[in-house]
């Protein structure tokens, strides 16, 4: 049982990111409004707010799980070495960052790289949903099984939901296998690679 204090501080945390992420007009106001909230312990642990980097302006736009070690760092998002993977991945459709624009479900880094809690995710989530109607893109990626699931609100692991065109409020949304999967399963880059030309077709049919 959740002692019934820690459930209404979660609860009014809660409230308050939402509120916070609904006043924001504009990305920068989005940025200022999370490095001021203290609702999320995370914060506290990290080095760096971890924002988003690429083209606000850009029709499409990535979203990854939360930052790493390389990320806290330097206070961007996918510049390890998973990140450069995802560049090159990027870079085999035609894109890179000045055509695309990158972020994550979480803006700061879980201590030792640990995987986001429930209770983290759904107290950024009401920040990453404002960032993707600011940025409002005409195609989203959902890079990994935790962007995927918590934005998409399916169970289904990454291997179900990637390769298929699912949607966010009306956006064309494909979810794809994390470049640090990948890493560890180089078998799978075949997929991978399927699943990048079909965003290199849906994104020439936009334009």
């Amino acid at each position: 049982m959740v002692p019934a204090a820690a459930a209404a501080s979660a609860d009014a945390a809660l409230k308050s990111a939402r509120e916070a992420a609904a006043a924001c007009h504009d990305i920068d106001a989005l940025k200022a409004a999370l490095a001021a909230f203290e609702g999320c312990s995370l914060r506290t642990t990290a080095k760096n707010l971890v924002f988003g980097d690429g083209n606000p302006k850009a029709p499409l736009m990535l979203i990854g799980e939360a930052p790493g070690a390389d990320e806290d760092r330097e206070g961007r998002p996918f510049v390890g070495v998973s990140g450069q993977l995802l560049d090159r991945m990027l870079a085999a459709i035609g894109q890179d960052r000045s055509g695309a624009y990158i972020t994550n479900i979480l803006p700061w880094r879980p201590p030792g790289n640990r995987k986001p809690t429930p209770a983290e995710i759904l107290l950024c989530q009401p920040f990453v949903e404002r960032h993707i109607e600011l940025i409002a893109p005409r195609l989203l990626v959902f890079i990994g099984g935790t962007a995927a699931g918590t934005l998409l609100d399916r169970a289904e692991g990454i291997t179900r939901l990637r390769g298929r065109w699912l949607s966010w409020r009306d956006v064309p949304a494909m979810a794809i296998y994390h470049p640090a999967y990948l890493l560890r399963q180089p078998a799978l880059k075949k997929q991978a690679w399927k699943d990048m030309l079909a965003i290199q077709q849906r994104l020439e049919e936009l334009s």
